[in-house]
């Protein structure tokens, strides 16, 4: 059973940085999207970040030149670096993966088979 183990939560002052990760563990899959999305009660998911085995990257307009995505294909993990961070940052962050099928835009969630349960980025004022 795949699983994604996502760490690296936390609260920042606005301004500061931090650095998620997500590992995949019994993921087959050698040619795969992996993705970063957040919410926050009462909104839909948004797509912050997807970067494909490659190396290919993209980023949500929200995010673009603070957010840096890299990974480690070997151990299946990513890593999301959040710079200069804003209250409006504030949210439960979700790591995706690709599943057999997947198809379409990196950071459309509807691409994507593979859940982990959230872990919460808190930037207060």
């Amino acid at each position: 059973q795949v699983q994604l183990q996502e760490s690296g939560g936390g609260s920042v002052q606005a301004g500061g940085s931090l650095r998620l990760s997500c590992a995949a563990s019994n993921y087959r899959f050698s040619q795969y999207y992996m993705a970063w999305f957040r919410q926050v009660p009462g909104k839909g998911r948004e797509g912050v970040a997807c970067i494909y085995t490659t190396g290919k990257s993209y980023y949500g307009d929200s995010v673009k030149g603070r957010f840096t995505i890299s990974q480690d294909t070997a151990n299946k993990t990513i890593y999301p670096e959040m710079n200069s961070l804003k209250p409006e940052d504030t949210s439960t962050y979700y790591c995706a993966a690709d599943g057999l099928g997947s198809a379409g835009w990196g950071l459309n969630e509807e691409r994507y088979h593979y859940w982990g349960q959230g872990t919460q980025v808190t930037s207060p004022h």
